[in-house]
């Protein structure tokens, strides 16, 4: 897991590369359970050179999270935000 954004930024970024889906599906629940009131943003790097599952889960199974406001999917094909709460 690489956290490359502090939590006081409101963004903390995990990268799943090398996992299978169960393993990354645990890693970011377990970040959602625990995240500071600072972050508004989760941004998950899953790559897109090895295929769609993780891509998918995140989007559509951590998507329906209730703590999940809206996920955005940003220029970057191997990249997915879930978005927490709004920044006003």
């Amino acid at each position: 897991m690489r956290k490359t954004d502090s939590p006081s930024a409101g963004i903390i970024e995990i990268d799943i590369h090398g996992m299978n889906k169960y393993q990354a599906k645990i890693l970011i629940e377990s970040r959602l359970r625990s995240v500071p009131k600072s972050v508004y943003r989760l941004r998950i790097i899953h790559g897109y050179h090895s295929g769609t599952e993780l891509r998918d889960m995140v989007r559509k199974e951590l998507g329906a999270n209730k703590k999940v406001l809206r996920v955005e999917v940003g220029l970057n094909p191997g990249e997915t935000d879930l978005i927490l709460r709004e920044l006003f």
